[in-house]
């Protein structure tokens, strides 16, 4: 039997290892900061301590959820540490992601059904609370299992199915509630 956690990696091993993760990390990031340069920021942050953490997780599934783990108390942390602080106009303003939106909305209107899908499955995600949101991104996004999911949050896996169950019945009338894009016409020629 292997024990659960390793002595150090060499820093090319433990950076190899760390590579198939970081995409759906920083998904994951993107998820809770809605804001690129923040989750670029957290992502790093949390490879930062995996990468000098003495003793990673040898398996596998716990080394991801390690990974997620970390990624989420950082961005914890990071709020907690943000609420302390005081907070100027001029930064609330340029971390509204003014130029953002309307990136987003000159896509919907130049892209195809698929993207408005993806955009109105967007919106409706970012009207959810915060578990809700969490719940959705780490099940259904991300891959996690019920039993993954429990461990990074802390919850049993009860409280994971129940939030899941919620969450996917408040995102269905979200999306309900969401008015019906026109959709482009297309023109038949004989």
């Amino acid at each position: 039997m292997q024990p659960p956690f390793c002595n150090t990696l060499c820093p090319e091993t433990a950076r190899r290892r760390i590579e198939p993760y970081l995409d759906r990390l920083y998904g994951y990031a993107l998820s809770l900061t809605h804001h690129r340069e923040q989750a670029r920021d957290l992502v790093q942050t949390c490879a930062l301590k995996a990468l000098g953490a003495r003793r990673p997780p040898v398996d596998e599934p716990a080394y991801r959820a390690w990974l997620f783990k970390i990624l989420r108390n950082s961005f914890h942390d990071e709020r907690r540490r943000q609420r302390r602080d005081t907070v100027s106009l001029e930064q609330l303003t340029a971390g509204a992601g003014g130029d953002d939106n309307v990136v987003s909305l000159q896509l919907a209107v130049a892209q195809d059904d698929a993207l408005i899908d993806q955009l109105t499955l967007q919106a409706a995600m970012g009207r959810l609370c915060h578990d809700h949101h969490e719940i959705l991104t780490l099940i259904d996004m991300i891959g996690f299992s019920y039993r993954e999911a429990a461990e990074l949050l802390g919850v049993p896996i009860g409280t994971v199915m129940s939030r899941i169950s919620r969450a996917r019945r408040v995102l269905l009338q979200e999306l309900k509630r969401t008015p019906e894009p026109p959709r482009r016409m297309v023109e038949m020629k004989g």
